[in-house]
């Protein structure tokens, strides 16, 4: 871990740049538009980029859904593949996330972010897509598959969390004030090292300094105990909701695309040493998730992290693109 820490220093220092609250300074790459709607008593905006097909016109809709320390602009490369390829690209930033909305008090459910993401397609005429989703947004796309299975076309899910219950495992309750504790002591470098360490198997390019400013940015700007608060009420949503146990039901076709060098595991830090040596292995749990879901396709991304789209987009979108042309 020592020698983690060293190499993130190296890369680079905490962030100096600062956003506000909803992301205010952070250039998108493209036209930001924002879904005002009504939810639990509250006037929320949940930001979104619709981006029209750039090559020929397919009639296809894909949605992206970004994970937690994501946003929808992390999908920069994929949402240009995928309008060059012909497709009409929605990528949402969930509430409590980037450019959306930071209520004082929400109930975060994955249903509830599934029924704004349905609220937001309906809105915006989108009847039927294609759904992929992130790390965090895999389960949230899971929900949304299960809750709205006749509005989904095809399921791709990008090294997803939520392959197994960490709870049921072995690692130990969290509360939000703990969650809230620790999200306020994020910082650029502590984003770094723990990007470097388990998105990309101890490797940094560059490029990806972009996104550790962006999300140290935001958790470290005029809005902080907001942005941390909300983002404690989220973990706490994806450490006691698993999706695991309803796979079997979904009856969309799915394909799961897996970097197997992954690790991620939601409150694996906290938890004994042998709880930690089971669990984020994605390795094994790419394989066993694919035999628990009906129609589904498994692509594996071999050395690969949690974030393949950024590791290695070119074959990443090449693999992407096999899948939806099938």
């Amino acid at each position: 871990m020592r020698i983690l820490l060293t190499a993130a220093l190296l890369a680079g220092s905490a962030s100096a740049a600062t956003y506000g609250p909803q992301l205010e300074g952070f250039a998108y790459p493209h036209p930001l538009h924002k879904y005002s709607f009504a939810s639990q008593g509250l006037n929320l905006e949940m930001a979104y980029m619709d981006v029209a097909p750039s090559g020929a016109a397919n009639g296809k809709t894909a949605v992206l859904l970004h994970g937690k320390n994501f946003c929808g602009a992390t999908w920069e490369q994929t949402i240009s593949e995928l309008t060059r390829a012909g497709y009409r690209v929605v990528a949402p930033d969930q509430i409590g996330f980037c450019a959306s909305s930071k209520p004082e008090h929400y109930q975060y459910s994955f249903q509830q972010l599934a029924a704004n993401t349905n609220g937001l397609l309906r809105h915006i005429g989108v009847r039927q897509a294609v759904v992929i989703g992130h790390s965090t947004g895999g389960m949230l796309a899971t929900r949304y598959a299960l809750m709205y299975p006749d509005a989904v076309s095809r399921l791709v899910m990008v090294n997803p969390i939520g392959l197994e219950d960490w709870k049921a495992l072995g690692v130990p309750p969290i509360s939000v004030d703990q969650w809230y504790a620790r999200e306020l002591k994020l910082s650029a470098d502590s984003v770094r090292a723990y990007e470097r360490a388990t998105y990309y198997g101890g490797n940094w390019k560059p490029e990806y300094e972009k996104w550790v400013d962006m999300l140290a940015g935001l958790n470290n700007g005029p809005g902080k105990k907001l942005v941390a608060w909300n983002s404690a009420l989220i973990y706490d949503m994806i450490l006691t909701q698993p999706v695991v146990y309803e796979f079997p039901l979904l009856k969309v076709p799915t394909t799961l695309l897996i970097g197997d060098a992954d690790t991620t595991a939601i409150g694996k830090d906290a938890a004994p040493p042998e709880v930690k040596a089971k669990i984020g292995r994605y390795e094994v749990l790419g394989k066993e998730t694919a035999k628990k879901i009906p129609q589904a396709r498994l692509v594996e991304f071999k050395g690969m992290g949690h974030a393949p789209q950024m590791e290695d987009p070119a074959a990443f979108h090449r693999a992407l693109l096999e899948e939806l042309n099938r």
